[in-house]
């Protein structure tokens, strides 16, 4: 009987399990396991790597329905074709993709169809990463090298969808081939990692070149293009590794025609160098009419200031002497009102403790009677303060003592400010605070390794846009004081010329960029944190 319990209990509990096994399996379905495989190459027309190619079009099969994704950048030919193969279908899903060539093929010549990523399954666009279609016009197959990387010049990432690219270094080759000629072979970053690898080549020497390529033509456009290159002759074959600086050239000097923008203003564009540019009026002016050039303070624009005039039109002389160049322009005026004083503040609200207030004019400032500005604490507190004209970026900086959680107000008057027209503001009061030391961080920061002065030291936000700067001619601490809490990255220029600045390179001047190097971590302040870090710097 004991043995029957068992028995009966020990079937209990087995259809229990199963009963409660079948419940288990009436929830939703699982699918199966996730396709995490890229569609294979099955087969090609012609055969991949054929020799005596003649054929204009040429297919590839695949084992699973595939589709076409981004395939205008991705796609890569080497040596670059001067009308671009069609590559179909584009729309749906197939299990082959024919690509329709549509130049004719140079003789003897390797030819290499990089499709990057491209070419992905149907279900889960899993891609066939970097599949190649090699073919030759000759009868034989180039199998030689050359890997890299490519990194930008001043930037903590590289662009994407970078241009790499040989030039064969024969009789045509000069420095000026890179704008006019497309190269012997090409390949591309893409869009992941940084790295290049240019495959089937023929033996020989070469100059290497990176290109940001913005119109895809296979050529270095200056005013358009970052462009990175290597001085050394590239001989292959080589086991080397090539790293190449990607910059943005300063353009060359070119002077746009000038409009007028009101009835007492001009501007002048301009690329190159503000400081070498001359501008005359050949058109005889009355005494009465004065004029006034200044720098934008955002644009590569000169502000043309001029009294108001009843002539017509003005001739205009643009000279660069540096350069020996010379432009004329003829620019009628218009029927525009004139632009009127009109000032504002550089505070929003809050000043930081490292900041300066300043009023910043549309129109050139002449003139500042401190005697009709009051500068209250607390709405009621007069407290002195000095001033600086700046009539280079056209503003009055501030200079007075800061107290934390505290209000400030800037009472002018009327007359307080004069410009280039003898117009003068109207009442203005401008009101900002300031917050507690707490509400700030502070970081010290250590320079070691291989360095040389003079450095510039920058705390940058995510965007690479500059939030603090220090210049420093020989070692020391790097303090930045009342930082806004937040993450900041650190990056130093070694200002070889010592300007203060970085500044980049020259493809034809054969100048590589100043060097920049970025610590390796993002640094995260917090208020009423200090922060002390050391960043070695490596060759």
């Amino acid at each position: 009987m004991r043995y029957l319990k068992k028995l009966l209990g020990f079937l209990f509990l087995l259809l229990m399990g199963l009963a409660l096994w079948q419940c288990a399996k009436r929830g939703s379905p699982s699918g199966g396991p996730k396709d995490l495989d890229p569609p294979v190459l099955i087969r090609t027309e012609p055969e991949n790597f054929s020799t005596e190619f003649k054929a204009e079009k040429i297919r590839l099969y695949f084992d699973e329905l595939i589709k076409l994704e981004d395939v205008q950048n991705q796609l890569i030919v080497s040596p670059p074709l001067k009308y671009p193969p069609e590559v179909k279908p584009l729309g749906g899903a197939n299990k082959y993709i024919e690509v329709v060539i549509k130049d004719t093929l140079r003789e003897n010549t390797t030819y290499t169809l990089n499709f990057g990523q491209s070419i992905v399954d149907n279900n889960e666009g899993n891609p066939n990463s970097f599949l190649s279609y090699v073919f030759s016009t000759g009868t034989y197959i180039d199998s030689l090298t050359l890997s890299g990387a490519v990194k930008d010049a001043f930037n903590r990432n590289a662009d994407q969808f970078i241009s790499v690219m040989l030039y064969e270094l024969d009789t045509a080759y000069t420095d000026s081939t890179v704008y006019k000629t497309v190269p012997n072979y090409i390949t591309n970053t893409l869009d992941s990692l940084p790295f290049f690898e240019l495959r089937n080549l023929k033996a020989g020497n070469y100059a290497l070149v990176a290109v940001k390529d913005a119109n895809k033509n296979n050529m270095f456009n200056q005013r358009q293009d970052k462009i990175g290159f290597l001085q050394d002759t590239i001989t292959i074959p080589t086991d080397s590794v090539y790293l190449l600086n990607l910059f943005l050239e300063e353009p060359d000097y070119s002077v746009s025609v000038p409009s007028y923008v009101a009835k007492n203003h001009l501007i002048f564009g301009y690329q190159g160098d503000h400081r070498d540019i001359r501008i005359e009026s050949l058109t005889e002016l009355a005494d009465s009419v004065q004029t006034l050039i200044l720098k934008d303070r955002e644009r590569d624009t000169l502000d043309y200031w001029i009294s108001p005039t009843d002539l017509d039109s003005i001739i205009f002389m643009v000279s660069n002497e540096k350069l020996e160049k010379v432009d004329t322009f003829t620019v009628k005026t218009r029927k525009l009102p004139l632009d009127s004083l009109k000032l504002s503040s550089s505070v929003g609200g809050k000043l930081n403790f490292q900041d300066k207030f300043s009023i910043l004019a549309n129109t050139p400032i002449t003139a500042l009677d401190s005697n009709q500005i009051a500068l209250f604490v607390s709405d009621s507190i007069s407290t002195p303060f000095t001033y600086s004209l700046d009539t280079i970026k056209n503003k009055v900086d501030f200079d007075f003592t800061l107290e934390p959680n505290q209000n400030y107000s800037f009472e002018i008057m009327p007359g307080a400010i004069t410009d280039f027209f003898g117009m003068q503001n109207d009442t203005l009061n401008y009101r900002f605070s300031t917050g507690s030391y707490a509400d700030y961080g502070n970081l010290r920061l250590n320079i070691g390794g291989a360095v040389r002065y003079p450095l510039v030291v920058q705390l940058t936000n995510d965007r690479g846009e500059t939030q603090r700067e220090i210049n420093a001619t020989e070692p020391r601490i790097f303090e930045f004081s009342y930082l806004e809490p937040g993450q900041y990255n650190i990056r130093v220029i070694f200002d070889g010329n010592g300007n203060g600045k970085w500044d980049t390179g020259n493809y034809l001047l054969k100048l590589q960029p100043e060097r920049v190097s970025y610590y390796p971590d993002v640094i995260d302040v917090r208020a009423n944190w200090e922060l002390e870090q050391t960043f070695v710097i490596s060759n």
